[in-house]
């Protein structure tokens, strides 16, 4: 049997504006997706920037085609700022529409996604 698959959606936090430093983010981005490695859980990130560089529907839409996903994580960087509201509906309504049969989940931080991903997989947490 094949493993399942679960594509997490987010921001890459080297191109998010601000003064902040994205290191400890992007640590903590790899540390999640060990977890499903450790789990026998095949995963694809699918990051994008708030930067400007990115045409986010074009990436979003091109990480949902790849494959077929048990379940689709969205980030709390995409869901959580009430400024963002218009691109988290956007990206949730694309994945209503290219990803219908996969379960949506969402994590808290990014070192808890695993987590989020494993509520709606028969995997072990």
């Amino acid at each position: 049997m094949d493993a399942p698959r679960v594509l997490v959606i987010g921001l890459d936090p080297y191109r998010v504006p601000g003064p902040w430093d994205p290191a400890p983010v992007a640590e903590a981005i790899a540390a999640g997706m060990t977890r499903f490695a450790e789990a026998g859980v095949a995963v694809e990130s699918c990051l994008f920037g708030l930067d400007g560089s990115d045409d986010i529907e074009a990436v979003v839409t091109a990480a949902l085609g790849r494959a077929v996903w048990e379940v689709v994580v969205v980030g709390g960087g995409v869901r959580k700022p009430e400024d963002q509201v218009e691109l988290f509906e956007r990206i949730i309504n694309l994945v209503h529409r290219l990803a219908p049969d996969a379960a949506i989940a969402f994590n808290s931080t990014a070192s808890d996604t695993f987590d989020a991903a494993a509520r709606w997989l028969d995997a072990p947490g």
